[in-house]
């Protein structure tokens, strides 16, 4: 599993313009100016925090929760692959 529900609590506890992205296998929640950054180039944003909070219906979400969100996300970056 690529993205956790530990990714998406720490998205939901970063700033409004944070996004979680994936970059060289790994998770990162970013804010909206790291995102031009030399380091985060060809990054895949995966979600925003706005798009998370309106999907669950709450900036303070269970752990099962985000733990069907984190499924759905691994799977829609897994299809992506091929």
């Amino acid at each position: 599993m690529t993205i956790s529900a530990q990714d998406l609590r720490r998205l939901l506890d970063a700033d409004d313009a944070s996004a979680l992205v994936l970059i060289e296998g790994r998770t990162e929640v970013i804010d909206a100016e790291q995102k031009d950054e030399d380091a985060y180039r060809g990054a895949l944003e995966v979600i925003s925090r706005g798009e998370l909070v309106t999907r669950i219906g709450s900036a303070q979400p269970s752990d099962d929760e985000l733990a069907a969100q984190a499924s759905t996300l691994d799977v829609s970056v897994n299809e992506l692959g091929g």
